[in-house]
C-alpha cells in the first residue's frame, strides 16, 4: 500500500464528481454555450464574493491571464521570492507578457515584507524604472507550508498597493484550506484583492481545473488572455461538472485534512532525527527535515531517505536544501497517517539516523 503524500494534487475525483461528469449537460464553450460550465463559473463568482469567475484548465494558466490582464508589456510585476509565481510557472509574466518580475523577500509565514513593497514601487516618473502595474499575493503559501495571511495582513497588502494605484492578484490555489483554517467565507478573504486564482484539483479534489474571479471588466480581459494561452475548450461542462461538486460538497471536509495533518507534524515531531515546527502547521502542508548527529542532511542525502521512504510506502517531496514537504488530501484516514509514520520510521532506521 502506497500512501501518498506529494501533494494535494494526487487526489482521485469522488463518486459523486464521476456521476456528474457522466450526466453533465454540455455545450460549446468557446461560444459560451456549455451550461455547466456557466453554472460552475456563477457558483465561484458568488462563493468569493466576486462580479464574474472564468473556468481555466490549469493554476498557472489562470494565474498567467491574470497577470497578463493587469499588466502591459513593460510594467513591472511585484511577487514574493518563494512565490509559486515567481519560482514555479517558467516565468511567464515576463516570458509571455514581457513584464519585469521584481522580488519582495518573503518571511516565514508567506508574509511580503511591506517596506520593501513601498520603497521598491514605481510611479513611472523615472525613466529607468519599469513602471509598477500589479502586486501578487500567496494564500496559502506552498513553500512556507501552507501558512496564511489573515485579513489584517491582506487589508495591511492591499491598502498599500492601492494607495499607489497598484493592483493586487491573489494566487489563492488554496485559499478554502485558508478561510477553513480561519473559521471565515472564502470571500471575505477575497473582498480586498483585485483578482483571485484558486484551483478545483488540489484539496477540493477535482480531476481538473481553477477558477479566475474579479471584476467582470477583469475577467473579460482574462478571457482574451485564456484564448492566448491555448485555455479555449469546447464541451468542458464534463470537467466543470466535477467543479461544482467540489465547491458544493468538498469544502466541509478540508479540516479533516487539516487534522491528518496535524497528527502527522506530532507523530514527525516525535522522532529526534527529524526538525519540525509543530505550531506552524496550519492547514494540509508541513515541512520538515531530518537530521544526523543534529546536522541536517544534505541535498542528496534527503533524496536517498525520500527513497527509502518510498520503499516503505511513503511518497514524499523534497522543496530543496532539506526541506521534505508532505501534504495531506482527500483519500487519507487517521490509519494512513499511522502507517505513514510508520513507513518513516523505517527510513530512518535504514538510514542509521
Amino acid at each position: 500500500m502506497i500512501i501518498d503524500l506529494r501533494s494535494d494534487t494526487v487526489t482521485l475525483p469522488s463518486p459523486a464528481m464521476r456521476e456528474a461528469m457522466y450526466r453533465a449537460e454540455v455545450g460549446d464553450d468557446v461560444y459560451g454555450e456549455d451550461p455547466t460550465i456557466n453554472r460552475l463559473q456563477e457558483l465561484a463568482a458568488e462563493r468569493t464574493g466576486k462580479e464574474a469567475a472564468i473556468f481555466v484548465p490549469t493554476g498557472t494558466m489562470g494565474n498567467t491571464a491574470s497577470v497578463l490582464a493587469h499588466a502591459g508589456r513593460g510594467e513591472a510585476v511585484m511577487v514574493g521570492d518563494q512565490s509559486h509565481i515567481y519560482r514555479y510557472e517558467v516565468g511567464g509574466a515576463s516570458t509571455l507578457g514581457g513584464s519585469p518580475m521584481y522580488i519582495i523577500p518573503t518571511d516565514e509565514h508567506g508574509m511580503l515584507d511591506l517596506h520593501k513593497i513601498e520603497t521598491g514601487i514605481s510611479d513611472g516618473s523615472d525613466e529607468h524604472a519599469a513602471p509598477t502595474a500589479l502586486l501578487c499575493i500567496e494564500n496559502t503559501h506552498n513553500r512556507c507550508g501552507g501558512t496564511i495571511l489573515n485579513l489584517e495582513q491582506i487589508a495591511e497588502l492591499t491598502d498599500l498597493a492601492h494607495s499607489h494605484n497598484i493592483k493586487v492578484h491573489m494566487d489563492g490555489a488554496r485559499i478554502f484550506n485558508a478561510a477553513t483554517a480561519l473559521g471565515l467565507p472564502v470571500s471575505a478573504l477575497a473582498q480586498r484583492v483585485d483578482s483571485m486564482m484558486f484551483c478545483l484539483s488540489k484539496g477540493l479534489s477535482a480531476p481538473v481545473g481553477s477558477m479566475v474571479v474579479g471584476s467582470r471588466e477583469f475577467i473579460h480581459k482574462v478571457h482574451r488572455m485564456r484564448k492566448l494561452l491555448g485555455g479555449g475548450m469546447r464541451q468542458a461542462g464534463v470537467i466543470a461538472a466535477a467543479g461544482i461538486v467540489a465547491l458544493e460538497q468538498m469544502v466541509d471536509r478540508l479540516v479533516e485534512d487539516h487534522e491528518h495533518c496535524k497528527q502527522l507534524a506530532h507523530g514527525l515531531a516525535d522522532y529526534p532525527q527529524i526538525a519540525i515546527d509543530v505550531e506552524s502547521v496550519v492547514t494540509n502542508i508541513v515541512n520538515f527535515s531530518v537530521r544526523n548527529a543534529q546536522q541536517p542532511l544534505t541535498h542528496e542525502e534527503t533524496l536517498q531517505f525520500l527513497a527509502r521512504a518510498q520503499q516503505h510506502g511513503v511518497l514524499m517531496g523534497t522543496m530543496g536544501e532539506g526541506t521534505i514537504r508532505a501534504v495531506t488530501h482527500y483519500g487519507l484516514d487517521t490509519e494512513d497517517i499511522q502507517t505513514a509514520l510508520h513507513g518513516i520510521r523505517r527510513a530512518l532506521i535504514d538510514m542509521q539516523l
